[in-house]
């Protein structure tokens, strides 16, 4: 027998008839979301050793590397969570939502007796050198649970979906507010808001909650001075305690169409959050309008394409669920950047993948892999054309 009839006769590496869990993993995951996923952590990585001097040493650490070092472990951290969450089943997905937001419901319940307290809210757990923000991680849960129960509720079989689904947003809303974090709050209505609607709900009752989401935002305005000061001050233009997007927007114009050159930006120095919420601006600056765009070109096609293939889906929980996620990774994003271009008033929300962060990362990845999860082929999955599920009867 020869060596070619030999090669011939083993079987490759994730071939068609593969069906092993990996095999199949392989051929019924989107492999353009999945390397679209893979470039975001890479340049996030990347991005970290550019910040990492300036950060380290506004803090006084002497690495100057410290957080590049561990924006690598997060960005690994991240591409397992991806990889191993994007495996589950459908079922799986709605099993590990339920967990993860029961987990992260009663961390957040003890966080004002036993978290720490930074910029005066308390939304973090101090592991140790590590600090973990359990409301990141409870988002996607979210957004998978309550797609489940407008699904449910579409049935009308007597299951109260839509009662219990507004009844797990409300409980996260109100831990969010006691923190307080009025940013994840917007954040998680508008998924929550996306999914109502992809339900197919009557008009009337997104007219219904269109009113009491406006309501909520002036409530909020009025009951939250930090809220209030930032609007009028973005409003104003005064240039007072406006340091930090001042010095995005210089960095952002002094990149030019190719940047001053890896590691050759300048206002970084001036940022306190350059390697996080700023991280934007650092890239432009020191990569240029030509990076930017397609950093946000990059983070469109993760949506844009994602909520085709979930719009696509022929079972309402998986469509409702996956368009939500990706709803809620693309709003992220879009706070990020239009902070960074002083388009809206600031606000600490971290750019998908990009920004310095291990909760952020983490969480990002657990995201995308359920999301992945629910728009992998299966048989039957794809069999209605393309658009919303159907309205059906709400219990």
């Amino acid at each position: 027998m020869t060596v070619q009839s030999v090669e011939a006769d083993q079987p490759h590496a994730f071939a068609r008839a593969d069906r092993s869990r990996m095999g199949i993993w392989w051929w019924t995951v989107d492999h353009w979301l999945l390397g679209a996923t893979a470039i975001l952590i890479l340049t996030g990585v990347i991005l970290s050793f550019t910040s990492s001097p300036a950060a380290a040493a506004r803090m006084n650490i002497s690495d100057p590397f410290h957080f590049a070092i561990r924006q690598c472990v997060f960005g690994a951290g991240g591409a397992l969570v991806v990889l191993s969450v994007s495996m589950l089943s459908a079922r799986g997905v709605r099993r590990a939502a339920l967990v993860i937001y029961a987990i992260t419901i009663l961390m957040m319940m003890a966080l004002p007796f036993v978290g720490h307290s930074a910029k005066g809210a308390a939304r973090w757990f101090q592991l140790g050198g590590f600090s973990l923000q359990p409301s990141e991680f409870m988002k996607p849960a979210l957004i998978v649970l309550c797609g489940w129960m407008f699904a449910e509720g579409q049935k009308g079989q007597g299951v109260p979906g839509v009662s219990i689904a507004f009844a797990l947003y409300g409980l996260a809303v109100a831990l969010l507010l006691l923190e307080p974090d009025v940013g994840q709050t917007i954040l998680i209505t508008v998924a929550f808001g996306a999914a109502f609607f992809i339900a197919g709900v009557p008009i009337r009752w997104i007219l219904g909650m269109g009113g009491a989401a406006l309501a909520g935002m002036v409530t909020i305005y009025f009951s939250f001075q930090h809220v209030s000061n930032r609007v009028r001050l973005f409003l104003s233009k005064d240039g007072s305690d406006t340091h930090q997007v001042d010095k995005a927007m210089e960095a952002i114009a002094n990149g030019g169409l190719f940047g001053r050159g890896p590691g050759e930006g300048v206002m970084k120095r001036h940022v306190p959050d350059l390697h996080t919420d700023f991280i934007y601006s650092v890239a432009a600056e020191e990569y240029g309008l030509v990076f930017s765009l397609a950093l946000i070109s990059v983070l469109a096609f993760v949506v844009i394409r994602g909520l085709y293939k979930a719009m696509r889906l022929s079972d309402p929980y998986e469509q409702i669920s996956a368009a939500g996620l990706f709803v809620l990774v693309g709003q992220q994003a879009f706070i990020n950047i239009a902070v960074n271009l002083n388009l809206i008033p600031t606000k600490g929300m971290t750019l998908p993948f990009i920004s310095y962060g291990g909760s952020s990362m983490l969480a990002m990845g657990l995201t995308l892999g359920l999301a992945l999860a629910l728009t992998r082929r299966r048989p039957g999955a794809y069999a209605q054309p393309l658009g919303v599920a159907p309205a059906g009867r709400f219990e």
